[in-house]
This record gives structure tokens, C-alpha cells and sequence, in this order.
């Protein structure tokens, strides 16, 4: 840059043979101080709106392409593209009916989200044509027709009739779809770009789809007879004369018939599986739980299976990890580009399916969820709820298995009311009281059951919607409030011991609403880390936000504690030094003193970064868009509305750091108190691996952040000790490492 601020003037670009490059700056520079504020480019061949407003590219959901090979299912199906028989040979059809049981497998699931790949692009002068191909199957929200739907054979469900085989595996492919997608639809797990739920008008139901199981229960019975006489033939014993083998090759006529069992057998206990976790109040979680362990045990079949399908793979050499069949050959009867002109809202992508390996990854992931949710408790307490839920997505749980976490598990068996009395401490409630009824209370218990259905959504998901929330729980904390007090001056007019044990429920209610609101806001904020919202910038004011909330929420559940144990004689104080007094004359619960080790965790770690900022240890963020302040208010808005905490603002923030040094640090070392109450309470939690496991985490950041703190404050003007954070030891308390450079 010149001295006098201005850019320097930039080389040259050689001309060519046909082009001359010349400098258009000065140009648009006048054209931008013409257009006058609210006005839009347009011209003849341009117009900004339309622009704007086009298709979006690049998202996998979103972007078109229109490369059809066959313009209608009757072209496709005239082309021999789904021919049945699938071949004249027996073994052929056979082996091809396995191929085509795998690719339907790999087009149902998807490991990883976004794992999209771009693979071609190419660009004329006269329009810009884009092929892109996803690794994008249908439970992680890509569309049923490009996906399960991409098989001609469940485009024409009569079609398969003369194939019992085919026939019924398809009939168990759309009552699956069917029923999956039922809960997830009525769950709302998924997002809302996703295309899950969409069926485009597609035959999910075919006719006797509902007899599905007794009709794959007949051909899997065939084949097991098949496979009975088989071994029997190679025992040199009589073979029934009634039993047609399976194929025309001896040798291998028991290894095909063990492939297509263990498959057939998969589905029906999986769809077995759905069914009995759709029984309402829980019923049929313990058969559930049998169907999974033998799906389970089916996909360990399926996987000893595959040596023997590649080796008989005309034409295949070697196992291609890419390959969607165990046998990796390409499978009949498939065409993803099809539906892009049998259904207009459908994204005409050629998408490009996971391996059939990583389908029986996420099929044995899903399992394990779905057995996580079958073993839960059907009578939880609600704050067990809420924490089981937020262990349960630690895991990353694709949709599915969280729809079928919401569907009747959390809730539904007891009376929301009932929940909520017993989260506050009065579990002995059980008479039927009016005030129950009021519009506010039922207004919270809708908002207790949305946190859980938002608990169990996607990390992004979640985020928005807790804090969109949290100003829903702060209007009808202040809504109760008003009753409350409605309620308190007639009681206080009245001897009626109804009317006051209706005011001591209103405390506890009131009490309760309010630590449940300063928990959302610290999962929030928690939330941030985990999804990479914050930069090592924003770090202090984080950190210091925690710090608040976190002390906001031992106070009001230390207060709630106090009331149900009937303990509290004494008002609590409701200053942060009442949570750091070890000079106490009452007990201090474990659940507490839990919180008050982050809450020296959470100061200590905002100091240190106010102290590195003020000492120019980390250069200030130099940004033309955003000031702090307006960083302030984009990471925190939502929790300032809903007024979480009071009286919070930029200001506090930065009169509570601006003077922050290691010098000072080092005297009030937070991380050696969070240390020392992690080490006490532990013994508290010895039956509580989660929590404990918690605690060692903590009790790790802070030592090492205290080992850190000292480093820094004996080099303070060492100018090449160098400093810089990791998560490795605390998904969201950063641990110091300290370096010299």
C-alpha cells in the first residue's frame, strides 16, 4: 500500500494474440457512484432480481441437470432395462435378484452427510451445462425418487408378480419406506431442505403391500427347503423329487441359497423392527430389541456371504470399495435419471449411491441407535429426559433413529403436568387442581414438549430453535409470574389449605421454569463449539457469556434444590461469591458444586483470553465489516431478547475484562478452584459414569490451563512463548498450550 493509503497501481496482464486486457476499474467505480441507494442493476440482458432469484447450484438437493437416457418408464421398460424374468438362465437371475437386494440396500442409507463430489463441470460460451454427482442416499434427506425409487421394478409393482422372489422383497421395500417415513414425517426430525418426506406420487403402497411379511415368510421358506435339499444331495441322500433347486449349478446352489436367506431374513426382521417400536406406550420395545439382535446377526451373514458372491462375479477381478453389491457388479433394473420427468418437484440429479460396504456400516450404526432408544426407561423423569437426549446425540443419530426416539418415548405415558410437578420437586402432587388447566400452564407444557422434539433434531437445527425458544420461555415465566401473584393475594386472604399448597406449587414451577430457561441458553452457547461458530475472537466474550449463564443457573437450581428439600430456611444470596464461599455452614448439593467448577472454568478461560487481548498476546481481529460490539450482538442476540440473563450488555462485558492481566490472573487462579471442586464432588457421582466422566474432563482443562497460566505469567515479556488452544481434552473448555517459537 502507498503512503498516502491508496492501492498501488497493479502490473499489467500481457495481451494475447486475439485479446487486449484493459483496466475497468475507473469504469466501475463510476457506475457504482451513479446507482443511487435502493436502486437495482438492469438492463437489457440483465436484470438483478431474476438473478437472485435463479436456481440455486451447487447443493446437492438444489441443482439441476436434465441428462435423461429414456424419456418414460414404458421407454425404459421397453429397452430392456427391468426385464423379467431378470435373465432366462437360473443362475444368472439369481445372482442378479442378489445384486439388485444390495443396490436397494446402499440407495436406502448414506454415511455422511455433505460427502458430496464434484466430478465434471463443463462450460460453453452459449449455456453452462452442470453434471454433478452426490454420494446421496434417502435417510439422510436426498430424495426417494433419485434414491430407493431409482429401481424400475417398484415403478410397476405388477409387473413383478410372475417373480415371486422379486415380488415380495419389492412389496417389503415400499411397506419399509412406507413406515419410515411415517414417523420421521410425524417426528419432524427431518430438515427442512431435506426432500425425506416428499413422495413425489410415487407407489408406495402397492396392492396386498400390507400381507407383505407372510409373502416373503413363503419364499423364504421355499428357499430354506432348497437349501435343506441341497445339503442333502451332497450327503448322497434321496432328494424329494418336489423341490426345484434353486438354480441350475449344483455347486453352487447352497451358497447362493444362504446369500438370498440372510438377506431376506434382514428385512423382514427390520421391518419387523419398525412395527414394534410403532406400538403406542411403548409395547413392543422389548420385541424390538430381539428383531435387533437379529438383524444384527443377519448382517454378519451378509458380510460372510460376499467372498463367495465376488467369486462367482463374471467379469470381476477384485472387491472396488466404490461397488454398491457384494458382488460388484453393476446391478439391472436401475435408473436414477428416470424420475426427473415422472415427478416436476423432483431435483433431476445423477447422484451417485454409497458402497454397499458403508451401507452395512450405517445399517449396524442405526441398530445400535435404535437399541439405545428400545433399552431407555419408559416412566424418566423429565430432567433425565432432557439429559438422556443430549447423551444420546453426542452419538450423531441419523434421523431415523431420532424420529423413532420421539415417537412416544420421551413423553406421552404420563401427564405433561405430572412431569413437570415432579422436575420441580413435587412429586407427591397427584390431586387434580384448577390452576392446572390455566392457559399458561398448558402453554408450558407445549413448550417442554417442543425442547424435547428440538433436543433430539440436528446440531444446526437445534441451535436456531433454542434460541428462537428462549424468549417463548421467558414470556411464560413472566405470564406465570402475573398468575402467581394473582394467586398469592387470594391465598394470603384465605385459611383454605388448597389454595396454599396451589401457591407452594407456583414456587416451585416459577423456580424450575427459570433454571430450565438458563439451561437452554447453556446449551446454546454450547451448541456454537460443537457446530464451529466461533473463532479464537470470539473466545472472551464466549467464555464470559458461559460464565453468566452458568451462574444465573446454579442459583436458580440451588434455589430450586433448596425449596424441595424444605432446607431452605435461610434466603438464598443470590451473589456469585455466595457459589465461591468455602466458608459455608449448610451442605452444598453435588449438582452444584458440579456447576461451580465450570463456573470458575468458564471465568478462568474468559480472563485468559482478556489477558492475552489486553497484553497483545492475540493480535485484535481487524475487520472492515464487523466491530466487536456488532460481533457482540450477532453471536448473543437471541439470548439478549429473551433478556438471559438481565441486564446484560456489551458494556458488562467489557467492563468485567478490559483490565484483565496474568499478574491478577495468577493470584485468583480459577483453574486451581475448578480443579480442587472437580477432585471434591467427585465422589458424589460414583454411580453416575456421565457425570463423572465429565468431571475428569474438567479436572484435566483446568490443570493444564493452570500449568498454562503459570508458563505465561513468568515469560510475560518473553516475546517468543507462543500460545494456542485445543479441544482435545473438552468438546467446549479450551486447554492452553504453550510453545516457545
Amino acid at each position: 500500500m502507498a503512503e498516502d493509503g491508496s492501492l498501488p497501481p497493479r502490473a499489467s496482464i500481457p495481451s494475447g494474440d486475439n485479446s487486449v486486457w484493459a483496466d475497468v476499474s475507473p469504469l466501475l467505480q463510476a457506475a457504482c457512484q451513479d446507482l443511487q441507494e435502493g436502486e437495482l442493476i438492469h438492463g437489457d440482458n440483465f436484470n438483478l432480481f431474476a438473478a437472485m432469484s435463479a436456481l440455486e447450484i451447487m447443493d446437492p438437493k438444489m441443482d439441476s441437470g436434465i441428462a435423461c437416457t429414456y424419456y418414460s418408464l414404458d421407454e425404459a421398460i421397453e429397452n430392456g432395462v427391468a426385464p423379467i424374468p431378470i435373465s432366462a438362465d437360473k443362475t444368472t437371475d439369481v445372482r442378479c435378484m442378489i445384486d439388485i437386494m444390495d443396490h436397494l440396500l446402499a440407495c436406502e442409507v448414506s454415511l455422511s452427510k455433505g460427502a458430496e463430489k464434484f466430478l465434471s463441470f463443463s462450460k460453453t460460451y452459449s449455456n453452462i451445462s452442470i453434471v454433478r454427482l452426490t454420494n446421496a442416499t434417502w435417510h439422510k434427506g436426498h430424495s426417494l425418487a433419485q434414491t430407493v425409487y431409482s429401481c424400475l421394478y417398484l415403478l410397476r409393482p405388477e409387473r413383478t408378480s410372475s417373480h415371486a422372489l422379486l415380488h415380495s422383497y419389492c412389496k417389503v421395500i415400499r411397506a419399509t419406506c412406507k413406515a419410515i417415513l411415517s414417523v420421521v414425517s410425524q417426528a419432524r426430525t427431518h430438515e427442512e431442505e431435506d426432500l425425506f418426506t416428499m413422495a413425489y406420487g410415487l407407489p408406495l403402497s402397492g396392492d396386498g403391500d400390507e400381507k407383505c411379511l407372510s409373502m416373503l415368510n413363503a419364499v423364504e421358506e421355499t428357499i430354506s427347503r432348497q437349501l435343506r435339499a441341497c445339503k442333502v444331495s451332497s450327503s448322497k441322500r434321496r432328494v424329494p423329487e418336489d423341490i426345484e433347486p434353486l438354480q441350475n449349478n449344483p455347486d453352487l446352489e447352497e451358497g447362493y441359497c444362504k446369500a438370498l436367506l440372510c438377506r431376506l431374513r434382514f428385512r423382514k426382521h427390520f421391518y419387523h423392527l419398525l412395527m414394534s417400536m410403532k406400538r403406542p406406550q411403548g409395547r413392543g420395545l422389548e420385541l424390538a430389541r430381539k428383531h435387533i439382535a437379529s438383524c444384527i446377526s443377519e448382517i454378519d451373514y451378509i458380510r460372510k456371504c460376499s467372498e463367495f458372491l465376488r467369486a462367482n462375479a463374471h467379469g470381476i477381478s477384485e472387491q472396488n470399495l466404490d461397488n454398491t453389491t457384494a458382488s460388484g457388479c453393476q446391478p439391472i433394473g436401475f435408473d436414477a435419471s428416470l424420475n426427473c420427468r415422472l415427478s416436476a418437484p423432483t431435483p433431476p440429479r445423477s447422484i451417485k449411491i454409497h458402497s454397499w460396504e458403508k451401507a452395512l456400516e450405517y445399517f449396524m450404526k442405526l441398530l445400535q441407535d435404535l437399541n439405545v432408544v428400545c433399552s431407555y426407561s419408559l416412566d424418566p423423569s423429565l430432567e433425565a429426559a432432557l439429559l438422556f437426549v443430549v447423551k444420546f446425540q453426542k452419538s450423531r443419530p441419523d434421523l431415523v433413529a431420532r424420529a423413532h426416539l420421539q415417537d412416544g418415548k420421551l413423553y406421552g405415558r404420563d401427564p405433561m403436568f405430572s412431569m413437570i410437578t415432579g422436575a420441580a420437586g413435587l412429586p407427591g402432587v397427584t390431586e387434580n387442581y384448577d390452576f392446572q388447566k390455566n392457559e399458561f400452564m398448558v402453554q408450558l407444557g407445549q413448550l417442554v414438549i417442543n425442547l424435547l422434539k428440538i433436543l433430539c433434531t440436528n446440531a444446526a437445527w437445534q441451535r436456531r430453535k433454542l434460541g428462537k425458544m428462549l424468549q417463548d420461555w421467558h414470556v411464560t415465566y413472566v405470564q406465570l409470574e402475573m398468575t402467581f401473584k394473582g394467586e398469592f393475594e387470594e391465598a394470603s386472604k384465605t385459611s383454605n389449605n388448597k389454595q396454599k399448597i396451589c401457591f407452594k406449587i407456583y414456587q416451585h414451577i416459577l423456580a424450575w421454569v427459570e433454571e430450565q430457561t438458563y439451561w437452554i441458553a447453556f446449551r446454546f452457547l454450547n451448541l456454537g463449539f460443537e457446530l464451529e461458530l466461533y473463532s479464537v475472537h470470539d473466545y472472551c466474550m464466549v467464555y464470559w457469556y458461559i460464565y453468566v449463564v452458568l451462574i444465573k443457573l446454579t442459583e436458580k437450581k440451588h434455589l430450586r434444590m433448596a425449596m424441595s428439600s424444605d432446607s431452605a430456611k435461610k434466603k438464598t444470596k443470590k451473589k456469585r461469591d455466595s457459589f465461591k464461599d468455602g466458608e459455608i455452614d449448610y451442605q452444598i448439593p453435588a449438582a452444584v458444586m458440579f456447576l461451580q467448577s465450570q463456573i470458575y472454568l468458564a471465568e478462568g478461560l474468559s480472563m485468559m483470553f482478556a489477558a492475552l487481548r489486553n497484553e497483545c498476546r492475540i493480535v485484535p481481529l481487524q475487520s472492515p465489516f464487523n466491530t466487536e460490539h456488532e460481533i457482540f450482538i450477532q453471536q448473543f442476540e437471541l439470548l439478549q431478547k429473551a433478556c438471559v440473563p438481565d441486564h446484560i450488555s456489551y458494556v458488562s462485558f467489557k467492563e468485567s475484562t478490559m483490565h484483565a492481566n496474568f499478574s491478577t490472573l495468577a493470584i485468583c487462579d480459577y483453574f486451581k478452584e475448578a480443579q480442587r471442586i472437580a477432585k471434591e464432588v467427585k465422589s458424589s457421582f460414583a454411580n453416575d459414569p456421565d457425570t463423572m466422566a465429565e468431571l475428569c474432563r474438567v479436572e484435566q482443562v483446568a490443570e493444564r490451563n493452570s500449568i498454562a497460566l503459570n508458563v505465561c505469567q513468568a515469560g510475560a515479556l518473553d516475546p517468543k512463548l507462543k500460545i494456542s488452544f485445543t479441544f482435545c481434552h473438552h468438546p467446549f473448555y479450551a486447554t492452553a498450550i504453550v510453545k516457545r517459537s
